[in-house]
């Protein structure tokens, strides 16, 4: 399966430069069953690379652009009269791949209409529920210097993503290569020349597949320990949630899956361990205080557990 990383990289290599991390998180993410959440400064190409990969895996891509009045009928969708009748008209949320830009934009209450997709598949409108399709997966992103008009999400809905990504500034070469792409007006119309080099099916398969992948027991020992060891740290005010194993063991399966590996190693556990239990962390205040970081917690917590033989 290293050939559909491959193959998927390489296409979207043609608009976005760089990102590896973030490619394979929104794979790992849909072939888990999960979210991914981008944090980064804005200009580095959160959106673009979302849009690019959606259309290299073959799914229907839509963005939906957060701001302070939006209400939950924005996303889900409403009834509307035609030809005399009621009728359902779907939201923005029924694709397969979803851009929440700037997440935390928006109230709490169409924040709540998001966490039920995200966590049933499903909308309800008017009493009726709609699912939504398979794959399905939301690529939220936020802006971490920006606090000003924003509502922070809440530890619920932050614990049902899989994995937060931190989006940083590219290398000096990335950079260099980012502007030779603009100056040849190519970095956005090249989104639209990206072919599907997978489809939803191979997709699903390999969801199907994630069973197969062999946990060992010491393994699963281990990724239950480090995240009950985040509860009792003293920089941590609440720690990781039993989802947050369950999360922790479903994105190591994943990556082993696209590597073509039939098995996970503590090592594998440790290199997801950030990515899955940071944001699910919150911080005592003397800690935020102090500016120690989830990250830094999540370290601790890893050098503390011992890894098993």
């Amino acid at each position: 399966m290293n050939d559909l990383r491959t193959r998927v990289a390489g296409e979207v290599a043609r608009a976005v430069v760089g990102l590896d991390d973030l490619i394979d998180g929104i794979l790992v993410a849909i072939i888990g069953g999960g979210h991914v959440l981008l944090e980064g400064p804005p200009g580095t190409a959160k959106t673009l690379a979302a849009r690019a990969v959606a259309r290299s895996i073959g799914i229907d891509f839509a963005r939906i652009q957060f701001t302070p009045d939006m209400l939950p009928s924005d996303i889900t969708g409403t009834m509307a009269l035609s030809q005399g009748s009621l009728q359902f008209r779907p939201g923005p949320i029924f694709a397969g791949a979803v851009l929440a830009d700037e997440i935390n934009r928006t109230p709490p209450k169409t924040q709540a209409a998001l966490l039920e997709a995200m966590q049933e598949r499903s909308v309800t409108v008017d009493g009726q529920s709609h699912g939504l399709p398979n794959p399905f997966v939301v690529i939220a992103t936020q802006n971490p210097i920006e606090y000003e008009g924003t509502y922070p999400l809440p530890e619920a809905q932050l614990d049902r993503f899989m994995m937060k990504l931190d989006v940083d500034y590219p290398s000096e070469a990335e950079e260099l290569a980012i502007v030779g792409l603009a100056r040849r007006g190519l970095d956005d119309t090249a989104v639209d020349e990206i072919q599907a080099v997978t489809s939803a099916d191979e997709l699903l398969d390999l969801r199907d597949r994630l069973e197969s992948v062999r946990v060992d027991d010491k393994v699963a020992e281990y990724a239950v320990r480090l995240v009950r060891h985040t509860r009792s740290l003293p920089s941590v005010e609440l720690g990781g949630s039993p989802r947050a194993a369950v999360h922790l063991l479903t994105t190591t399966r994943a990556r082993a899956l696209l590597a073509g590996r039939e098995f996970i190693t503590p090592d594998d556990v440790r290199a997801d361990a950030v990515a899955v239990l940071g944001h699910r962390l919150v911080l005592t205040a003397d800690a935020s205080i102090d500016r120690y970081l989830a990250a830094d917690a999540v370290n601790a917590a890893l050098s503390a557990v011992p890894v098993p033989k």
